[in-house]
């Protein structure tokens, strides 16, 4: 029995492509014809998987000024050392409505970073944290400091602070930032920061002696005082993320 080819049915942009040999069984001769189908140019591309582990550069970059904020501005206006970690996105280091840590109120009164840096190793140790991220503050605002990270699927997400300084407890970051969308790596991103307030310190100004919160309160973000300029809160910078 002998197939017309015009009866095979093809996808759009298919190739054809025909073979035929003649078998004889017996006193029969049959005539096979042997069809390929070449691929569609609709057929759709399988994506790339993820890199398993990328590389970031953070830059900080400060705003905060007696332009932005004149409100009793201080005379030395700076940012501590930048301090933080790349972790798994089931953990955190500070929450907004949260008690401070020790390492984050040290981090927001002192600008030290040692008490901070031994959480993430403990969360090292438990698995819930892959690097600890330091680097350079800002010596003067406005001012710009910068560090480079390596982040992975199983720890994308990033924490990342310093200190307003001076100041009572007030402090800039981000908190489990996912550089990963759920498909791929994030290109690039610009976070604007407005300050938090760690709870811990009750002055009202950026030279206020130590008064202790008793009891502690939650993180919050700024609601007054001299970071608050004609009923808002004004950035008083940024963190840009850009994939290296």
């Amino acid at each position: 029995m002998n197939v017309p080819i015009s009866n095979i049915q093809l996808a759009p942009n298919s190739v054809l492509l025909v073979m035929s040999t003649r078998l004889r069984i017996g006193s029969i001769s049959v005539l096979l014809l042997l069809v390929v189908a070449g691929c569609s140019d609709d057929d759709p591309v399988m994506a790339p998987p993820p890199e398993d582990s990328v590389r970031y550069q953070v830059t900080f970059t400060s705003t905060w000024s007696a332009a932005t904020h004149p409100d009793g501005f201080p005379a030395n206006p700076h940012f501590s050392p930048l301090i933080g970690a790349t972790h798994c996105s089931c953990m955190s280091f500070w929450e907004v409505g949260e008690l401070a840590s020790p390492g984050i109120k040290a981090m927001a009164e002192l600008g030290a970073t040692n008490a901070l840096a031994s959480e993430v190793a403990t969360a090292q140790g438990n698995g819930g944290a892959e690097n600890l991220l330091t680097g350079t503050g800002i010596g003067v605002s406005p001012g710009m400091a910068s560090l480079e990270f390596d982040v992975s699927l199983d720890f994308p997400a990033v924490t990342l602070v310093s200190m307003v300084a001076p100041s009572p407890d007030w402090f800039v970051g981000v908190s489990g930032l996912d550089l990963f969308d759920g498909s791929e790596w994030v290109d690039s991103l610009v976070i604007e920061l407005y300050p938090y307030d760690a709870g811990t310190d009750s002055g009202s100004d950026y030279t206020s002696p130590n008064q202790a919160t008793q009891p502690p309160a939650g993180i919050f973000q700024i609601d007054s005082g001299p970071l608050w300029v004609d009923g808002a809160l004004p950035s008083v910078g940024t963190f840009t993320f850009v994939r290296q």
